[in-house]
């Protein structure tokens, strides 16, 4: 079959052996895969990223000079299954999958193996306990999709925000317009999206961003039409004075048992919910002088160098830091539901779509946030730019 194969950094359309579905797999051909932002990374820095995966004790990531296949958000329909499966769905059948396959107990990431081929090609193969067809005529193309929103999802679950909570998501590459998509879709009613490019400002709005700013211009943490009630440690200060001289007004009540209460039912003063979706040294840090008191940091970007914060400015304002990769099976499972019902859009973020001949243009097109946001591979696409 027909595959983008890197190596030592260099994209190339060659012919590949047919992949065969082993126990519990199943066979799909590909119908539409995107180009994920870790896959430009995994270009030139695969090195790094296989040292830093076998950290955590993977020990499967390609390096510099190995051949691997990109492709790990796709969209396929099912051609055959290997045996010891279920046999759940009939050939032809769409059906999207979480990008990891299993022989025992050794486990590869599809996409990101020497072993297992990602969806840059014309088939691949998933674990059949992993997959899930795609419901309600859902496009492929927005099916593909389920993927990289379902890792935004599994960022808004993890900040536990709430409805009337501030949101700012703080960059608006593809990672960000999918934060800004999930956190309307779960309800929450102010989300400020913050960007130097126009063009992904633009998207940002399109993806249901309350209010858009340039942070050259605007400080996004002054631009809710919420404001923000702690802003600064006089604010915190003053709001324990306000609350005692209204606690000792109450007579024959131990004050003190409104404090016990309140950390018993987790009720206390919160700030607004922050997610840093641009990965770059430095941001962290510099969000952390800019956060109002008593943030939740949730870091999505995926930041590839050492970096460095002051934690006393952390400490100081009580901010809260998370870091977010991933997703579970039932976020995967219902993010694409939430898909196919059309709580969440997903087109503001699909820009361009090639052929297997044109991925390695896509690539230098992404490189450009003016230009793209997420680019589709389309394995019987003839089209060589997006």
């Amino acid at each position: 079959m027909k595959a983008v194969v890197c190596s030592a950094g260099k994209l190339e359309v060659t012919d590949v052996p047919n992949p065969r579905p082993g126990p519990g797999q199943v066979l799909i051909n590909v119908s539409r895969c995107g180009i994920c932002g870790s896959d430009l990374h995994a270009r030139v820095h695969s090195d790094e990223l296989a040292d830093m995966a076998a950290t955590v004790g993977y020990h499967q990531m390609p390096r510099h000079e190995d051949k691997v296949v990109f492709g790990h958000e796709f969209c396929g329909e099912v051609v055959e299954y290997g045996r010891d499966t279920r046999r759940r769905w009939k050939p032809g059948t769409p059906v999207v999958a979480m990008p990891m396959c299993r022989d025992g107990k050794d486990v590869q990431i599809i996409g990101t193996s020497t072993q297992v081929p990602g969806g840059y090609a014309e088939q691949i193969v998933v674990q059949e306990s992993m997959t899930f067809a795609v419901p309600n005529g859902l496009p492929a193309a927005h099916a593909a999709l389920t993927e990289p929103m379902a890792v935004a999802w599994h960022a808004v679950r993890r900040s536990r925000i709430g409805k009337k909570q501030n949101a700012y998501v703080i960059g608006c590459g593809p990672i960000g317009l999918a934060v800004i998509a999930m956190l309307k879709a779960a309800g929450v009613r102010s989300v400020v999206a913050s960007d130097y490019s126009p063009r992904r400002r633009e998207l940002a709005a399109r993806c249901g961003a309350d209010v858009v700013v340039d942070p050259r211009e605007s400080d996004p943490f002054s631009s809710s039409p919420y404001p923000n009630r702690l802003t600064n440690v006089p604010d915190l200060l003053n709001l324990g004075f306000d609350t005692m001289e209204k606690l000792r007004r109450v007579p024959n009540v131990p004050w003190w048992y409104a404090f016990r209460a309140a950390h018993t039912l987790n009720i206390a003063p919160s700030g607004p919910i922050v997610f840093e979706c641009v990965g770059v040294p430095g941001m962290i840090d510099r969000l952390l002088t800019s956060v109002p008191m008593m943030s939740r940091l949730i870091v999505v970007g995926a930041c590839l160098e050492a970096d460095t914060f002051h934690p006393g400015m952390a400490i100081n304002k009580e901010i809260d830091i998370r870091f977010s990769t991933g997703y579970d099976p039932g976020e995967f499972r219902d993010t694409l539901h939430m898909l196919a019902d059309g709580a969440v859009d997903p087109a503001p973020l699909i820009t361009g779509t090639v052929g297997l001949s044109g991925v390695d243009a896509a690539f230098t097109a992404l490189g450009n946030p003016e230009e793209h946001a997420k680019i589709l591979v389309d394995p019987a696409s003839a089209a060589t730019l997006p």
